[in-house]
């Protein structure tokens, strides 16, 4: 029996429409608003690239308008409460509005499995894992929250992949230090010794060596990450460069603590949600159009500094480019025998893409406290969405943590990486000294 945590959601026009012919594979829909969003007409799919996103297509588009203090009460309805706490909170903060662009795009053996999945994947009791799961996007018309956040948890990402990123937690007065680290990404079937009875809970194999800076450097965190957390909770070590010595985390999820977030982030804050799902109850809202941050290739040039990007309290508003899409709202709020710092989190999701694009995050008292936005652009080789980085903004603090920086990185993304099972296993971390 599935229990509360399935919210009940009115039937909608979309509910009968038709993957790939009124809605796309991943089940946006296709038709335009016939206004300010267009018709999806395949996404962004040009051979140019780079070593991680291609020079920005869109760099001749012209700002159509910003919303700021002087007129966000005229944009409100399109804005989360987050978003409209950013800009009446800072002075110099803005939203810099341009023509939306549609330009998620998927390769087309993903999008056939995702028409596969649709009615044949489940949900376990309580909506803790996935039936029926292999791959793609598990529920391309969701018909409750907890589906659609599954969309976002298991998305395609360009399949097994090495990142190196920089991420940082500026102070108050803008001050900040890099912290640069190697991120693998490895997913089981894509392993070279996979074995499908020894990996049947696992979504992905995750390992991260810190590289700067030095008195740091050489950390690693491991992670086995399971889909049925309450099955089989995830698996999490640590190598510790200066004592030699591997420990295995305890409650490395939920709210504790995020590494390298001087206390500013939860662990499950990490690419906007991640891990167990099982402490809240998941309402999927509807749709609704909304200013979200989009086709940010200006956010991800290489001739960037860091210098340029942070500033005190937010990031630099000249770089960003917010478009108005189409988004899935679901609500997440926590339920009365489990605990969490975060009461209620409210998450809207882009529908061509099923990236989360902004979370608002409300304390115990019901008070709004963190705002998370995910810059997306679209890769065209390979053919996946991808974010330039994530932030997340303390209101109160006036710090943020930003996650995912490659301007100044050596090659940022590697896709298509070949992994074997034994390098993600707590031996292999004892054998990273020599």
């Amino acid at each position: 029996m599935v229990l509360l945590a399935l919210s009940f959601t009115p039937a909608t026009a979309e509910d009968n429409a038709e993957l790939g012919e009124e809605l796309t594979p991943m089940g946006a829909k296709k038709a335009s608003n016939s206004d300010t969003i267009p018709a999806y007409r395949g996404g962004f799919t040009a051979t140019q690239s780079s070593d991680f996103a291609p020079e920005d297509p869109f760099n001749e588009d012209q700002e159509l308008f910003r919303i700021d203090q002087d007129n966000v009460n005229d944009y409100r309805d399109h804005l989360s409460p987050g978003q409209v706490a950013m800009i009446k909170t800072y002075d110099d903060y803005f939203i810099p509005v341009y023509k939306t662009r549609r330009t998620a795009a998927y390769p087309e053996a993903i999008e056939e499995q995702t028409m596969a999945n649709d009615g044949r994947v489940k949900l376990v009791e309580n909506g803790n894992g996935l039936k029926n799961y292999e791959s793609a996007t598990p529920f391309p018309k969701p018909e409750n929250g907890l589906e659609a956040i599954w969309n976002h948890v298991t998305r395609y990402r360009g399949g097994s992949l090495q990142r190196n990123i920089a991420r940082t937690t500026p102070e108050a007065d803008g001050d900040f230090t890099v912290t640069r680290v190697t991120e693998d990404l490895a997913y089981p079937t894509a392993l070279v010794d996979y074995d499908p009875d020894h990996h049947d809970n696992i979504l992905f194999y995750y390992r991260q060596k810190v590289t700067a800076p030095s008195r740091l450097s050489g950390n690693i965190l491991l992670v086995h990450e399971t889909i049925n957390q309450l099955r089989e909770p995830r698996q999490s070590w640590f190598y510790n460069s200066g004592h030699k010595r591997v420990r295995k985390l305890p409650g490395a999820g939920y709210d504790a603590q995020g590494g390298g977030t001087d206390g500013h982030a939860t662990a499950d804050n990490l690419d906007m949600f991640n891990g167990a799902t099982d402490r809240y109850e998941w309402e999927l809202k509807g749709k609704k159009e909304m200013f979200i941050p989009y086709n940010a290739y200006q956010l991800a040039d290489r001739d960037l500094s860091y210098d340029d990007i942070i500033q005190a309290s937010h990031i630099n508003p000249e770089l960003t480019r917010y478009e108005r899409h189409r988004v899935w709202h679901v609500r997440a709020t926590l339920k009365d025998d489990k605990s969490h710092v975060y009461s209620r989190r409210d998450f809207y999701i882009d529908e061509d893409s099923w990236q989360i694009a902004v979370v608002d995050h409300y304390d115990g008292r019901g008070d709004l406290w963190r705002v998370a936005e995910a810059h997306m652009l679209q890769l065209p080789e390979p053919k996946v969405p991808a974010y330039a980085f994530e932030a997340l903004y303390d209101l109160r603090s006036g710090r943020y943590v930003i996650n995912g920086l490659t301007n100044e990185e050596r090659n940022p993304y590697q896709f298509d990486k070949k992994y074997r099972y034994r390098q993600f296993t707590p031996a292999a971390l004892r054998r990273s000294h020599r």
